[in-house]
């Protein structure tokens, strides 16, 4: 059953991908009006979201970046389709990376990388890094596995055409560990900006106004495996271009206290973010989790 509702999908994603990026951003703005307007996808979310990150801005200021928060939304799903029929030459011009050969001068001295994302810009183009990288290094990224599996099979094979292996967030730390012992050189990719489990919420920050619960597992992975940490900054020049600067946090993970990490990675996004607010993906519910209901689920 799996199987036929996956082809199904990725047959017609496939036709849809073929088209040329002008008709693409064309039905992208078709599909904006009525997600926006008609069936008002998550815009409570959206909206709630923004308006408690951003206090000093006004209604109209508020409105105006949710508008074209969903504007792009619409192109990141077109964009994302894309990844199944683009040529890497055409991918090449369009996702350009800075400070790759920092990261590469790590990996020929032996050093494996991690890498801090955030569901910002279109993360799913950062899957062509490969592309830009030594053959002999592993680039991977961490996933949450699906219960769809034909959406999931899709998504699979999105991410890994250009070289790139998909983890599941569950077997992280062994693929890791892994990598270290064959001597493999890898570069891995953690989106760390979605809602912790309760159990496993360890620290808590103050992020775009919220006391927000982070997840802390990509900085105990780079201590326990003496990664050379970088941050992702991706920005937007233009429509269907994008730059991704990889900023080195530090190369002793072992040196710092615990969580301090992970808090300056959450200090990098926050500033990300603020810049162009209309990329971040505000439809998650981030906030869901609070240290109230945190604290009335240990009573």
């Amino acid at each position: 059953m799996w199987s036929v509702l996956y082809y199904i999908l990725y047959s017609v994603c496939f036709f849809i991908s073929l088209l040329p990026f002008r008709v693409l951003y064309f039905l992208s703005d078709l599909l904006y009006f009525p997600l926006y307007y008609c069936i008002r996808y998550r815009r409570k979310i959206v909206r709630k979201n923004l308006t408690e990150s951003f206090p000093d801005k006004v209604e109209k200021e508020i409105i105006g970046i949710e508008k074209k928060f969903y504007a792009f939304f619409c192109d990141y799903i077109f964009e994302t389709l894309k990844l199944l029929s683009i040529s890497k030459a055409s991918l090449g011009k369009r996702m350009k990376f800075k400070n790759v050969e920092e990261l590469d001068e790590y990996v020929c001295q032996g050093r494996s990388c991690g890498m801090y994302l955030g569901h910002y810009c279109n993360w799913e183009w950062i899957t062509s890094l490969p592309m830009h990288t030594h053959e002999q290094v592993v680039c991977g990224q961490i996933y949450h596995i699906l219960e769809n599996k034909a959406f999931e099979r899709l998504c699979l094979r999105l991410r890994e055409r250009y070289g790139a292996i998909c983890i599941p967030m569950g077997e992280t730390l062994r693929k890791v560990i892994a990598f270290r012992n064959e001597s493999k050189p890898f570069i891995i990719g953690f989106i760390s900006d979605q809602v912790p489990l309760w159990n496993s919420i360890h620290y808590w920050t103050n992020f775009l106004n919220h006391d927000t619960p982070v997840f802390t597992g990509t900085e105990r992975i780079a201590k326990q495996t003496n990664l050379v940490v970088y941050y992702a900054d991706i920005t937007r020049p233009k429509r269907g271009y994008y730059v991704c600067e990889f900023r080195r946090l530090t190369d002793s993970p072992t040196d710092f206290p615990g969580y301090e990490i992970t808090e300056m990675y959450m200090r990098e996004l926050e500033k990300t973010i603020i810049k162009a607010p209309q990329y971040w993906l505000w439809t998650h519910n981030r906030w869901k989790r609070t240290r109230e209901n945190m604290g009335n689920r240990k009573i």
